[in-house]
């Protein structure tokens, strides 16, 4: 009896593509916006608020990597790593935008 055994399937590979560079690219678009938006807004010192935005940085793009093997869907991960991206980026050009 000859048994042939298959591998993962040619959609499932994709999927697994698509989670990791959202994960990686849409992960750090995530923390670099986030950084940004919490040293242009922080309360304190812009040494300190940059250097906060930057420690939090890490926090959050493990967030997003966590996020985008968690979810359900590869077009979920997408979504959830792009849409706070968009608003966070929003909110830095307008917070740039206001202290000029």
């Amino acid at each position: 009896m000859k048994s042939k055994a298959t591998g993962p399937t040619l959609s499932y590979r994709l999927a697994v593509t698509s989670r990791s560079l959202a994960a990686l690219l849409g992960g750090y678009l995530l923390a670099s916006l986030g950084s940004i938006c919490i040293s242009l807004l922080a309360p304190m010192q812009k040494v300190d608020a940059v250097l906060s935005g930057m420690m939090l940085s890490f926090v959050f793009y493990l967030l997003a990597f966590i996020w985008c093997f968690a979810c359900r869907s590869a077009r979920r991960a997408w979504i959830g790593v792009l849409l706070p991206s968009l608003v966070l980026g929003m909110i830095d050009g307008l917070a740039y935008w206001m202290n000029y």
